[in-house]
């Protein structure tokens, strides 16, 4: 594991807990991304209903999956993420696993969510990461992702920042709908689904999209 994924687990270990008393409940405002979700959710059961949430947290999106009839499990790279899951959300698989190298067969998954996970892909980690996931979806299987819209450039904390008041950083990038597309694209999957939080919505916006793996299932 080289420096720049260190710095990303450990700072996750820490922000677990934030995470679990803070984005409770978060999902049930927001309704464009239960759209998003159930749309991938209905798509998907065509095909199968086993998914894997990559980056899965605090597990928090899986009881909301499972409500719509699929099997997820989750996996993760911060061993803290993958307890602070299994205490808040419990009766599910989780795992700790790096994107590069997920823990699962080729062509396995009817599907995969990546929410708010891809953001953390150094330039030259992409191509890899993006074949990674292709390998696990079975041809005509989905994939559905939120990320943050930007120019690429990476970010890191402000000063008086949530994340730098406890100490940690690590990197984010935040990339155009259209980059995200062509990294799909090149990949090997379709796009069947791309949309983005209204004009009020935070800043930056969000972005979503829903992409299936060529070939039939």
């Amino acid at each position: 594991m080289d420096a720049r994924t260190e710095e990303l687990r450990d700072a996750h270990d820490v922000l677990s807990e934030w995470y679990a008393k803070h984005l409770v409940g978060v999902l049930e405002s927001m309704p464009v991304e239960r759209a998003v979700l159930d749309l991938f959710a209905e798509m998907t059961l065509a095909v199968g209903t086993e998914v894997v949430d990559v980056g899965c947290g605090t597990g928090r999106l899986l009881p909301y999956l499972a409500g719509r009839g699929l099997s997820p499990r989750g996996v993760d790279l911060s061993p803290g993420m993958v307890e602070v899951a299994q205490r808040e959300h419990p009766g599910f698989t989780y795992e700790v696993a790096d994107l590069h190298e997920l823990p699962f067969e080729d062509a396995s998954l009817a599907g995969v969510v990546c929410w708010f996970s891809l953001i953390f892909l150094a330039p030259d980690a992409r191509v890899p990461a993006f074949a990674e996931l292709a390998r696990v979806v079975k041809p005509g299987g989905y994939l559905v992702t939120a990320f943050k819209h930007g120019d690429g450039t990476v970010h890191r904390n402000a000063p008086g920042s949530r994340v730098e008041s406890l100490g940690i950083d690590f990197d984010r990038y935040w990339l155009s709908a259209r980059e995200m597309e062509d990294r799909f694209a090149a990949a090997g999957f379709t796009l069947i689904f791309q949309g983005s939080t209204p004009a009020e919505a935070p800043e930056p916006p969000y972005g979503y999209l829903l992409v299936r793996k060529t070939g039939s299932a």
